[in-house]
């Protein structure tokens, strides 16, 4: 008994010896082969620490190398916490609100990397008093109200906006549309008006939201924007209105389907109707047109009224011009209707429909109304002022082929302005 057990312990401890062998070298191994762990990210943010006199459209702006931000805050000098996010791009946090004059802020701002390693960085700042110019912005989309297919978010300037500042405040204009149709702004060229519509008609049904986050940002030497702006409107059914000066008939389609012609007078030729594709701007059961000062002043109250351009060319009833609606034109611009066949109108069209005129002595002019859809997509990015997309741009236009012929440029023509007249 007593070998036995010698004879145990003996196998034991042998049996011991190479187990701890194997341990010993398979740690030694994977020590060797494995990899450091990742540094922390980098990180950089702005403003400066103790900037002053910052607009209240300040970002807390964001450069982090080696990982993602995962934590913002931004506080007033009260310890108040100021709500945001950060852009699509990741370069900035955007408050959700403009920031308030004369108060300091804090920023603090973490980044982390995927082995679990943050970094995190603190910057304080001031804004400004508030300034003695601002310049008057309009969103022209209007909260919980339904527009017509054509619909451009449109936000005007006045003063309109220099062409150094546009990209800035560009940045600043925010559009999210359910279901998604991506598009892109275009600004007059005189920067009193930016358009932001997608290469095709909205979609029935869609719900566009619109953020015009223009409070204090800088706009040139007249001054900085007056306030943020927010809107969440819907999109109808299509309705377009197509208008031939050659026939004198408007075409009247609802879904793509022609639902009605309705004979029209136009312009005289002294006061000619703009040619070009126009959209409804307003509605008025009843305004007056009054051309007082003018080389043909008149003052007239007119029903069922329709605005198509700044200028002051309406669709409306006329029924003064019954007669000659379908074969003559006698307006001073506008597009005279049948009492009976403006009434229809008001009851069909929307905010927002597409007006179609064609064969006129003059061509619309850019920013005369809501001119978005009056030039082809690859003329329209043309007037961002920020990098279009890739899959927005337009298509290149293929190659010519080897001694092809080049075509002569088209002689330079000067359109005729588009008619200021308020109506008629």
């Amino acid at each position: 008994m007593r070998e036995r057990r010698r004879a145990t312990s003996w196998v034991a401890v042998v049996a011991a010896v190479p187990l701890l062998a194997i341990a010993a070298c398979t740690s030694s191994q994977d020590k060797k082969d494995a990899a450091p762990p990742p540094p922390p990210p980098q990180l950089a943010i702005s403003p400066a620490a103790d900037a002053k006199n910052l607009p209240i459209s300040t970002e807390v702006g964001l450069t982090v190398t080696g990982g993602k931000v995962s934590e913002v805050k931004l506080t007033d000098d009260k310890g108040g916490q100021v709500t945001g996010a950060l852009r699509p791009d990741g370069s900035s946090w955007m408050p959700d609100k403009a920031l308030k004059n004369k108060q300091r802020y804090t920023a603090q701002v973490t980044a982390t990397n995927d082995a679990g390693k943050s970094v995190t960085q603190t910057t304080s700042f001031t804004t400004m008093d508030k300034p003695a110019k601002e310049v008057f912005s309009t969103l022209y989309l209007q909260d919980k109200r339904t527009y017509g297919v054509a619909m451009p978010v449109t936000v005007d300037f006045d003063p309109g906006v220099p062409k150094e500042r546009r990209a800035d405040v560009q940045r600043r204009l925010i559009v999210n549309t359910n279901p998604p149709q991506r598009g892109a702004w275009h600004w007059t060229e005189d920067g009193q008006q930016v358009f932001y519509r997608a290469p095709d008609f909205w979609k029935p049904g869609t719900t566009i939201s619109v953020r015009a986050a223009l409070a204090g940002v800088p706009m040139g030497k007249e001054g900085f924007g007056d306030e943020d702006r927010t809107a969440t409107a819907k999109i109808g059914n299509k309705v377009s209105l197509d208008i031939d000066n050659g026939t004198k008939q408007m075409s009247v389609f609802k879904d793509d389907k022609l639902v009605r012609k309705i004979p029209v007078s136009l312009g005289k030729p002294s006061t000619p109707t703009s040619s070009g594709k126009m959209v409804i701007m307003e509605k008025h059961e009843q305004t007056v047109f009054d051309t007082t000062g003018s080389a043909d002043p008149y003052v007239v109250t007119v029903q069922d009224a329709q605005r198509l351009t700044w200028g002051g060319e309406f669709i409306h009833s006329a029924p003064w011009s019954e007669g000659d609606q379908g074969s003559t034109n006698v307006s001073h611009g506008c597009t005279n209707v049948s009492a009976a066949d403006a009434a229809f109108l008001m009851r069909t069209t929307q905010v927002g429909d597409l007006v179609t005129v064609r064969g006129t002595e003059v061509q619309l002019e850019d920013g005369n109304g809501w001119t978005a859809w009056n030039m082809g997509w690859d003329e329209y990015v043309k007037g961002s002022a920020l990098p279009v997309p890739q899959d927005l741009k337009p298509s290149p236009a293929p190659p010519a082929a080897a001694g092809a012929p080049v075509p002569a440029a088209p002689p330079a023509s000067n359109p005729a302005p588009a008619p200021t007249n308020p109506g008629g």
